[in-house]
C-alpha cells in the first residue's frame, strides 16, 4: 500500500495527485512558473517499482531522495542513494531506478520543463483514501512519450 504524501509537503502548486506507473506523483513546481526552464515533480513509490530504462532527449533530470532508499542507474554507472543525497540523468543518457526501502519519496527536477505534461496525462487521479495503485497500460504510456521526444531503452532495473 502506497500511503498519501505527507501532509507537511503541500505542493507550492494547485496540482492534485495521481498515479503513474503503479506509483503516486504530483507535479510541484510546474514549468508554466518558470517560463518553461524547469519543473519539480514528486513521486512516492514502494519497494521494487522500477520504470523501464528511458532516455529524455529534451530534458536533464536531477533526482533528490527525500525518504527511503534509491539506486538510480544512469548509462552504464549504478548510485545507491539515501535520504538527502541527490544524482543526475543527463539528457540523451539512458536511465532509470530502483526502490530498495519500504517506500521511496524522490523530488525530480527537470530542465526545460514539459515532460511533467506527459506524466500527468498518462496518470490517474489519486486520492487518499486509495490503497492500492491504479491499473495502467504500459503500452499507451510508451506510445505518448513519442511527442515528448522520451523513449524506452531496455527494461527495467532489477535488484
Amino acid at each position: 500500500m502506497i500511503p498519501p504524501f505527507p501532509k507537511d509537503t503541500a505542493p507550492q502548486s494547485d496540482s492534485e495527485p495521481f498515479w503513474f506507473l503503479g506509483g503516486r506523483s504530483r507535479i510541484l513546481v510546474p514549468g508554466s512558473t518558470t517560463n518553461g526552464a524547469l519543473s519539480v515533480m514528486e513521486f512516492l513509490d514502494t519497494a521494487g517499482h522500477a520504470p523501464p530504462s528511458h532516455v529524455h532527449e529534451d530534458e536533464d533530470e536531477v533526482w533528490i531522495v527525500l525518504d527511503g532508499e534509491v539506486s538510480f542507474f544512469v548509462a552504464d554507472k549504478r548510485l545507491d542513494l539515501h535520504a538527502g543525497q541527490i544524482a543526475h540523468g543527463p539528457r540523451g543518457v539512458p536511465h532509470s531506478y530502483l526502490v530498495r526501502s519500504e517506500t521511496a519519496r524522490l523530488a525530480v527536477a527537470f530542465a526545460p520543463s514539459c515532460i511533467e505534461e506527459w506524466f500527468s496525462a498518462n496518470g490517474t487521479p489519486a486520492t487518499p483514501l486509495d490503497e492500492v495503485p491504479a491499473a495502467f497500460d504500459i503500452g499507451s504510456i510508451v506510445a505518448s512519450a513519442e511527442p515528448f521526444h522520451l523513449r524506452v531503452a531496455g527494461p527495467p532495473p532489477t535488484a
